[in-house]
């Protein structure tokens, strides 16, 4: 299995930009189906981007956040630019077994802790 760890949360104004950083261990990151999902108190969990061999976004997301995932290092990214108050989110990685990007959050197998985005106006 997979261990999971998200970095790169904070605060930042509208318009600016974060890029989220997941680390993995224990199995490579290419063997999987890696997303990236993000909540808020009293909301279901959002998909937000998920990485095969290709990317796809979520409706909110699509043109400002890209997803992106580096083998060698064991790592899966997530660069927001553009950022919106309504982006403000505790972000997960997650990974899932198979080919298929997955939207929903039960179809991921592993899941990190999280890390807080606030974006102030």
């Amino acid at each position: 299995q997979v261990q999971l760890v998200e970095s790169g949360g904070g605060l930042v104004q509208a318009g600016g930009s974060l890029r989220l950083s997941c680390a993995a261990s224990g199995r490579s990151v290419s063997t999987y189906v890696m997303g990236w999902f993000r909540q808020v108190p009293g909301k279901e969990r959002e998909f937000v981007a998920g990485i095969n061999w290709s990317s796809y976004y979520g409706d909110s997301v699509k043109g400002r956040f890209t997803i992106s995932r580096d083998n060698a290092k064991n790592m899966v990214y997530l660069q927001m630019n553009s950022l919106r108050p309504e982006d403000t989110a505790v972000y997960y990685c997650a990974a899932r077994s198979g080919l298929r990007v997955g939207v929903e959050r039960n179809e991921y197998d592993y899941w990190g802790q999280g890390t807080q985005v606030t974006v102030s106006s």
